[in-house]
């Protein structure tokens, strides 16, 4: 990543946990290999990798105390990679349901020599109704996969309760027709923060707490919720 493109992700590095927390020459030595995998990956990415790491590390403001997080619809391990080697006390889940992004998720953690960190080359849908791991994660975090109420019905499922969805986003997008949704799947909007990055110079991070279980109905089968959002 660029100097001038860093600065605010650096700031966000120095306020790592200190239990959890290598040296920042550890952490900026990794996340410049992260970008240089991402890069060399054909068709991963459709926008500079370095840019879009520095995106993916504005959710560090919100994590507060998660220790579990699954990344929904993970691409390139966009936001999840970076936020593991951020904090590496992290145990992070990644959800790809393509199988060639899968193939680089499972390189790419190879490469970096990152431990708990778990690939699942499944859908949302069904991970989300799977035992394991149905409402077993602290937080899920999305970079902009899904209008908000498709998002909703991916990621709340996975959430505990007391957890939380960190949702990256635009200033753009109406949550008011997502209010609904959320309310159904178990889910209330705590905040919408402003987090601009070199990416989004609009960008937010839409915090929604997960205050009950979600209903066993949710999520529908695979495809369902994106062509019937709720």
């Amino acid at each position: 990543m660029r100097e001038d493109r860093s600065a605010s992700a650096n700031a966000r590095i120095g306020r790592i946990q200190a239990a959890d927390a290598r040296s920042d020459q550890w952490i900026r030595a990794q996340l410049v290999e992260l970008a240089r995998l991402i890069s060399e990956w054909p068709g991963l990415v459709s926008r500079p990798a370095g840019e879009l790491i520095e995106d993916s590390l504005v959710l560090l403001d919100h994590l507060g105390q998660a220790i579990g997080i699954v990344d929904v619809g993970s691409g390139g391990g966009l936001p999840g990679l970076p936020l593991k080697i951020a904090r590496p006390g992290l145990s992070v889940t990644l959800v790809e349901a393509d199988q060639a992004k899968a193939a680089f998720l499972v390189r790419a953690c190879a490469a970096l020599g990152l431990g708990d960190v778990h690939v699942l080359a499944r859908r949302a849908e069904d991970v989300g109704q799977d035992p394991l791991y149905r409402e077993s994660f602290d937080a899920a975090v999305a970079r902009a996969v899904a209008p908000m109420p498709v998002l909703a019905e991916l990621c709340l499922p996975l959430v505990r309760v007391g957890g939380r969805l960190l949702a990256q986003k635009t200033e753009g997008e109406d949550l008011d027709v997502a209010r609904r949704a959320i309310d159904r799947l178990g889910g209330a909007i705590n905040s919408v923060a402003s987090a601009p990055s070199s990416v989004r110079r609009a960008g937010t991070v839409v915090v929604v707490d997960k205050v009950r279980p979600t209903p066993a109905g949710y999520p529908r089968r695979a495809g369902v919720p994106a062509r019937k959002p709720l």
